[in-house]
Parts: structure tokens; C-alpha cells; sequence
């Protein structure tokens, strides 16, 4: 079987996989590949519904570059010293109130800001309530809801455990909120479709889904069409589109009508203000 990282072309081939609807051990065959590289790959990207090839590769390249993690040791020696306290928790009630406004529950955020500001990355539920001043089962129910999302870890440590957050929480945060964006703009293209993209509602979902369509394209490395962009498209068949060019021209290009009618609207945009400017 092939050995070494997987390939763009071979994720690519997996999330088509997917999207068919095969197994991991049938994707694996077509790769020449074991079936734990697949199950692996699709876990630690997303998992079945959620994986995408591109998002893959690039949080594959990010932890290449990050280099091997090196985890601390449980017994290490206290964290932030030499540094001022005050200033320190400080700035982690700033960390905690950020993600506050993010929509995090204030529980969660204040243990999460703990985790993230203490070198080790890792504290036993019992240094949490010493360092937080609540009670356990507030840090067992922030826990269970950092865990939900995937953010805090638990490490066994003898009888006790250690709560951890490592590097890749964050790429995981980015990967989802790309997830998210690209599930917006499809929902939106498909309320267009519904609406009729020729009908003030339809017009409005379009706008919408192409607005997400450019925050997941920028997100995932792709170059994007922009404004001028298709406004020289649209002109290249106006040309030959004769009586109601727009509604053609949407139809020869299958684009919702909005989306043509912003192009226009670009595509004028010069020649007006050469015009003013005489």
C-alpha cells in the first residue's frame, strides 16, 4: 500500500468518496491505503459530513509548519512567574470578556482564558477552582462544554485529571467557522432557486449566498470572481443578447438575475464617471 501523506488529489478523491456515499474502507481501496489513514484523515478534518479537501490540505500544511508539538510535564514549575500578576489577570478577564461577546457562556470563557495563559496548557480541576474561585461543578459543567466543542482534552493523572488545550484549537475553531460560511452559502443559493431570484426575497438570499461563497473561498486560499470580474463577463454577452439582455443573459450564464444586474451596475460605473469628469 501507499505510504507518506496523503496528496490534494487523493483528499480530493476522498471527500468525493464521501459525498458518494462509501465507506472509509472502500475509499481506502481506490487510495491504495489503509482504512485507519482514511478514518483518520476524515476524524481529525470534520468528520464524514463535514470534511472538505481543501480545508484538509491547508490545515495539514499549518501543522507541517508549526513543527512537533512538545508537551509540558505535569510536574513543571509554576506557570507566569517573573511576570506581574496583576497584569496577568488583567489581560485574562480582557480574554474571557472577548470571547464573552463571541457568544461563549461566561463560565466557559474564563476557564478557556485560564487554559490558554497558563504555559503548561493543563490544570487539574482542583487548581481551576483555586485559580477561578468557584465551585467544581461549575468547572465540571464548563468542562463538559468546552469538551463539546471539541476544545479542552481530559489527561489522567493518577487519580485526578489534568483539563489541556493544545494548538490545534484554534485551526479547529477556523475549520468549523469555514464549515459554517460554506453551509450558509449554499442554504442561500438554494432559497434563491426557491424564492425566484427574480422576486425582491429570492434577490435578497443571492446577495446573501454570495457573500458567504467569497468569505468561505477567502477562507479556504481560493482567488475568488470579483465585481469587475463579472461585470466584464456579463458585457461579453450582452453583446449578443438582444431584448431583455438581462433576464438572457442570467439565463445563458445561470446565474441568479441580482447577480447580473450588479455587474451592469459595475460595468457602468467607469464610463459614468468618465462622463462626469468632462
Amino acid at each position: 500500500m501507499t505510504a507518506g501523506r496523503l496528496t490534494a488529489e487523493e483528499r480530493e478523491r476522498i471527500a468525493s468518496g464521501l459525498a458518494d456515499g462509501l465507506g472509509y474502507a472502500g475509499i481506502a481501496r481506490t487510495l491504495g491505503r489503509p482504512t485507519s489513514t482514511v478514518s483518520r484523515e476524515v476524524a481529525r478534518n470534520g468528520g464524514r459530513r463535514g470534511y472538505r479537501a481543501e480545508h484538509a490540505q491547508h490545515a495539514t500544511g499549518w501543522r507541517a509548519r508549526r513543527g512537533p508539538k512538545v508537551l509540558p510535564s505535569p510536574l513543571s514549575t509554576p506557570d507566569n512567574r517573573g511576570r506581574d500578576p496583576a497584569a496577568v489577570d488583567a489581560y485574562r478577564d480582557r480574554f474571557a470578556g472577548m470571547m464573552v461577546g463571541s457568544g461563549l457562556p461566561r463560565m466557559a470563557a474564563r476557564l478557556l482564558a485560564c487554559l490558554v495563559t497558563t504555559d503548561s496548557g493543563g490544570l487539574t480541576a482542583r487548581e481551576l477552582v483555586q485559580r477561578l474561585q468557584v465551585s467544581p461543578a461549575a468547572i465540571s459543567k464548563a468542562v463538559a462544554y468546552l469538551e463539546n466543542l471539541e476544545v479542552v482534552t481530559r489527561e489522567p493523572l493518577g487519580r485526578r485529571e489534568r483539563y489541556l488545550i493544545d494548538d490545534d484549537v484554534w485551526l479547529r475553531a477556523w475549520l468549523a467557522s469555514a464549515r459554517t460560511n460554506a453551509t450558509w452559502a449554499e442554504t442561500a443559493h438554494h432559497g434563491a432557486e426557491v424564492l425566484g431570484a427574480e422576486t425582491p426575497a429570492g434577490a435578497r438570499m443571492a446577495r446573501m449566498g454570495r457573500f458567504f461563497s467569497t468569505v468561505t473561498d477567502d477562507m479556504a486560499g481560493r482567488p475568488s470572481a470579483t465585481a469587475r470580474d463579472d461585470a466584464l463577463t456579463v458585457l461579453a454577452v450582452l453583446v449578443k443578447a438582444g431584448p431583455d439582455a438581462t433576464g438572457r443573459a442570467a439565463s445563458v450564464l445561470g446565474w441568479p438575475r441580482a447577480r447580473v444586474e450588479d455587474a451592469v451596475r459595475e460595468a457602468a460605473g467607469p464610463e459614468r464617471l468618465t462622463r462626469e469628469g468632462h
